[in-house]
């Protein structure tokens, strides 16, 4: 069911995010084009994200460049990559809780929209759109790197970020554990299909969603990286 943007509700997600958002940006930054399209083609979030898009790129470059003296180039496109990739972005709208505030359209709501790492990862830069416009640039700065800094703490959470499914492979050898085997099932029609998949290696089983096969077979691996990498 859609959650309403309540005075209380914004207040509460306000808080979470560190920031003051203008209620109609906020509103907007939440809601999904399935919503809008359901509703007689109301704004979506859509502009917001591409906006908040050139603003964490900005500001994460800047935040690596003058924190890490000591990484090349090269060094320096890896970890950005990471921490702005979808997969990075959904895993901090999780843990902001940001899935329970969209206005998602019914069959989003029926395949499980408030966990896809795709709209999550949207609708973050959304939000930093949404704050770029309401309280300026050192406010959208600020909060992207309140969500990029528990990556850039432990680089192997950002090379899980990059390539979930490789640190996925190199964690169950080093544990000694079987490779990994994937399953993946999908629904919805062709034209809005969600992937499910599974992971397996040993006793630990990742699951993940995604608009496609490698999406979610990636979500999966990242997910079962993270019940094994604190082993060992």
């Amino acid at each position: 069911m859609n959650a309403v943007v309540t005075d209380e509700s914004q207040r509460s997600l306000s808080e979470k995010l560190g920031v003051d958002i203008d209620p109609e940006l906020l509103a907007l930054a939440l809601t999904h084009r399935s919503y809008a399209y359901e509703h007689g083609g109301l704004p979506h979030n859509e502009r917001l994200e591409f906006l908040g898009d050139s603003v964490l790129g900005q500001a994460t470059t800047v935040l690596l460049y003058t924190r890490h003296p000591e990484y090349d180039e090269g060094t320096l496109a890896k970890r950005r990559a990471g921490v702005v990739s979808t997969v990075a972005l959904a895993e901090a709208a999780r843990r902001i809780g940001i899935g329970a505030y969209l206005k998602l359209g019914r069959g989003e709501e029926l395949t499980g929209g408030r966990d896809k790492d795709s709209i999550l990862a949207d609708t973050t830069e959304a939000l930093i759109g949404a704050t770029y416009l309401s309280a300026g640039q050192d406010a959208a700065t600020g909060l992207v790197h309140r969500i990029v800094e528990p990556m850039l703490a432990d680089p192997a959470r950002i090379d899980a970020a990059i390539d979930p499914k490789t640190s996925l492979q190199e964690v169950a050898a080093r544990l000694h554990l079987p490779a990994p085997l994937y399953a993946v099932d999908s629904t919805g029609p062709d034209h809005n299909r969600t992937f499910t998949a599974t992971v397996t290696t040993g006793e630990t089983v990742g699951h993940g969603t995604g608009t496609s096969k490698k999406h979610a077979e990636m979500a999966a691996a990242l997910d079962a990286w993270h019940a094994l990498s604190g082993r060992g």
